[in-house]
């Protein structure tokens, strides 16, 4: 079968997977895990009784053409599945909203077990020191899940946690997806005279928390019997509906969340989640699933985040469902790649958009000349147009228009803000847009003055 993504991907992001084959030796293993997954992906198409899938267009096969766009239909966010209209908040809140949860739960993310292991949270150390001048708290902290069940399997969560020292009480904290870079290589550094989004956070008197998700699941298929997956699974290989590795990150995305309401120097009420690519597409996931993060910074999130998936343009679902990228979804979501298509589908990005509401929220994307179609940016933006009757039948605005901003031009008249920057694949340039964006909420008494 043929997926047209090369192995590191399986690890690394498009973005920065050249340099990683390029500078680091294949002593990890990379060979074994790509294996390992594609046994397991062929498992799961088995179970399903899916004989095979249609292959996924590459990078440069894609379609990038609007006007080679074919027509689609989107699943009305106030119809419900039966057909039912929703006219109230109280509608929306116990009849709707659960509905489209269930449907993501089976069909694209997976479901949590109801018996998952609960976190104890360990502050390993404590150090003051000095970050742009600014004085700092920062805790290396982890988070010991409890195993006691099947001992076999350790899952432990790695996360830093950054404050201002002098600060007179909790402060705003943004919790970032993080990855784990490769000895043997070096993360990018931001251009010259850009500050890094650690600074430009601590300046305006928030905190910072770095969250690293595979330090709890892996990003691969093979890793689907151990992390978090594999201890509630007791081991064993997942079944069709069981949760893929976007909806374990957010998981502890909000058990991180747990442990910032137990910590005095954070305000809990105030805490915003990033994250780019596939850490944006987690993100989001995190937003819609959890309603106590207060904000959010999704950035070129993509197919399987923000990205409408009925639209063919850019990556497809046939990409998601390849062995590179299967692991991140609930095994249900290969049928759409193979005996039933993405029109089949009960829920699209709108509709996850939609269970953010009415919260705030950042989509962000990079220039399309220069980041690529791939993540598809219009379609991102369609998404967003198609959540708002949500946004406003709760009393808020969502992106406010259906007029697509030019590049470099910032959208925030409602409660989603939107805008491709300039630059790639990155959130950088879009960092101080969605801090003022966030200060509207964090700080609403500065923003009267």
């Amino acid at each position: 079968m043929r997926t047209g993504i090369p192995v590191v991907v399986l690890l690394f992001g498009l973005g920065v997977a050249a340099n990683v084959a390029a500078q680091c030796p294949d002593t990890t293993g990379w060979a074994a895990i790509a294996r390992a997954s594609r046994a397991d992906h062929q498992r799961m198409l088995e179970l399903l009784g899916i004989d095979r899938l249609r292959p996924g267009p590459s990078p440069q096969e894609a379609n990038t053409d609007e006007a080679r766009v074919p027509p689609y239909t989107l699943p009305d966010p106030l119809v419900t599945f039966d057909g039912r209209r929703i006219t109230t908040p109280r509608e929306w809140w116990e009849v709707r909203r659960p509905e489209i949860v269930a449907a993501f739960d089976r069909e694209v993310y997976g479901r949590v077990p109801p018996d998952v292991p609960s976190v104890r949270w360990e502050v390993v150390s404590t150090t003051r020191t000095v970050q742009d001048s600014i004085p700092v708290v920062v805790k290396k902290l982890v988070g010991h899940v409890d195993n006691s069940a099947y001992p076999a399997i350790e899952v432990h969560i790695d996360m830093t946690l950054v404050t201002p020292a002098e600060a007179d009480g909790p402060v705003p904290v943004i919790l970032h997806f993080s990855f784990v870079w490769p000895e043997c290589m070096r993360p990018p550094a931001p251009p010259p005279g850009q500050r890094t989004w650690q600074q430009q956070v601590l300046a305006r008197g928030w905190g910072y928390a770095e969250l690293y998700p595979t330090s709890y699941q892996a990003d691969h298929g093979a890793g689907l019997t151990a992390g978090i997956i594999g201890l509630t699974n007791r081991g064993r290989p997942r079944r069709p509906d069981d949760w893929g590795v976007l909806r374990a990150w957010a998981w502890g995305a909000s058990r991180a969340l747990d442990y910032f309401e137990t910590d005095p120097t954070v305000d809990a009420r105030r805490v915003g989640i990033a994250g780019l690519s596939r850490f944006g597409k987690a993100a989001l996931v995190a937003m819609a699933y959890d309603q106590r993060f207060a904000i959010g910074l999704i950035g070129s999130s993509g197919a399987g985040g923000a990205k409408l998936l009925r639209r063919v343009f850019g990556e497809q679902v046939e990409n998601l469902a390849s062995p590179a990228e299967y692991h991140w979804f609930a095994g249900n979501f290969l049928k759409y790649a193979g005996p039933l298509t993405p029109d089949d589908l009960p829920v699209d990005a709108h509709l996850l958009i939609a269970l953010v509401a009415p919260r705030p929220l950042f989509i962000g994307a990079g220039n399309p000349e220069v980041e690529g179609h791939w993540v598809d940016a219009r379609g991102t933006f369609l998404a967003a147009v198609h959540a708002e009757p949500v946004y406003r039948l709760l009393g808020k605005v969502g992106l406010g228009t259906d007029i697509m901003p030019p590049v470099g031009e910032l959208l925030a008249r409602g409660e989603i803000a939107f805008r491709m920057h300039e630059d790639g694949h990155t959130n950088g340039p879009n960092w101080p847009y969605f801090l003022e964006f966030a200060s509207r909420y964090f700080e609403p008494d500065r923003n009267d003055q």
